[in-house]
């Protein structure tokens, strides 16, 4: 059978891996989340070597738009220790990279009343690049939050559930 050769698939495929170094769950909780973005991130080395050693804060962070360019603020990167005196500003007002197209239009939606840009989380990816994930967000009102809480719980008690009889 000289036509009939099998393509295995070796090693080649491999999915590809990113790691994640911080993830902003306050934003999942406060906000609905309607669009996502990645974005590249313009970081100096000590950021990068802070990065890559877990140390990042999400939390108080959102992106705003200036003169067509994308902004990360109030995202606390500490210090990197074993840097030299030149080392980074922790709160630093941070580039985000992204197309013309892309920034146009979230610069559209962003005019909308009540809608924000969160970063969603950072991480690597499998190029070893620093990349954010940015969310474009509406804020949720008290009882939207408490409704979120009571459909999760009432889902999770569900698959509980569902899982316990599929193995009876």
């Amino acid at each position: 059978m000289a036509g009939s050769k099998s393509k295995s698939k070796g090693s080649d495929d491999k999915k590809p891996t990113i790691k994640v170094v911080a993830r902003n769950k306050r934003a999942y909780h406060e906000f609905d989340i309607l669009d996502k973005w990645e974005a590249g991130i313009v970081l100096v080395g000590s950021e990068v070597k802070s990065l890559r050693n877990g140390k990042v804060s999400l939390e108080q962070s959102f992106a705003d738009l200036e003169r067509d360019e994308v902004w990360l603020l109030g995202c606390d990167i500490p210090e990197y220790v074993e840097a030299n005196r030149f080392n980074h500003k922790s709160k630093r007002p941070r580039k985000l990279l992204l197309h013309s197209e892309q920034i146009r239009k979230i610069s559209g939606k962003v005019q909308e009343k009540g809608l924000t840009l969160v970063p969603l989380q950072l991480y690597f990816n499998s190029q070893g690049i620093a990349k954010l994930e940015l969310g474009l967000a509406r804020g949720r009102k008290l009882h939207d939050k408490r409704d979120a809480i009571k459909s999760k719980d009432t889902k999770r008690e569900v698959d509980r559930l569902s899982k316990r009889n599929f193995r009876d």
